[in-house]
């Protein structure tokens, strides 16, 4: 059994490392920021049904013709940009929570879709996506005949 010496600075440093994280994580990389604003640009909900895959994104403030939509392969991109819509000369910003300036979101579909078919709409500030999916990967049914 050995003896190990008392040093009164070893639980100092290791306060310190906890207080360099503490900050380093609050003011350097803060975790409270909602989700959509760390470059995901989009809320989205994504349904796949037995024709289709639906993909409903929130975007308020967006006017239809300031969205753009591209499917190739798997991977659907949906892009766009907030616009600010005042302008705040002679006055100070007290808060600003919404985000302006472009985005573009990417997704990776769940199956094989029809993008000629696909369908976009948009009513209230959600985009709603209506993806028909391919012919060969919608579940077929076979009848068993008896003899």
């Amino acid at each position: 059994m050995s003896i190990i010496r008392w040093d009164p600075f070893r639980d100092a440093v290791s306060l310190r490392d906890a207080m360099n994280r503490l900050f380093e994580e609050s003011f350097i990389r803060p975790a409270a920021w909602p989700a959509p604003f760390e470059g995901a640009g989009l809320a989205v909900d994504m349904v796949e049904t037995k024709d289709d895959v639906v993909v409903k994104a929130a975007a308020p403030g967006l006017k239809p013709e300031d969205i753009d939509i591209a499917v190739t392969g798997d991977r659907l991109t949906i892009k766009g940009e907030f616009k600010s819509e005042t302008k705040t000369e002679g006055a100070s910003v007290i808060r600003q929570e919404r985000r302006y300036g472009a985005f573009e979101r990417t997704l990776s579909l769940p199956t094989q879709v029809v993008a000629d078919k696909a369908r976009a709409e948009f009513e209230n500030g959600v985009l709603t996506l209506t993806l028909p999916k391919a012919e060969e990967v919608k579940p077929k049914t076979i009848k068993v005949k008896a003899k």
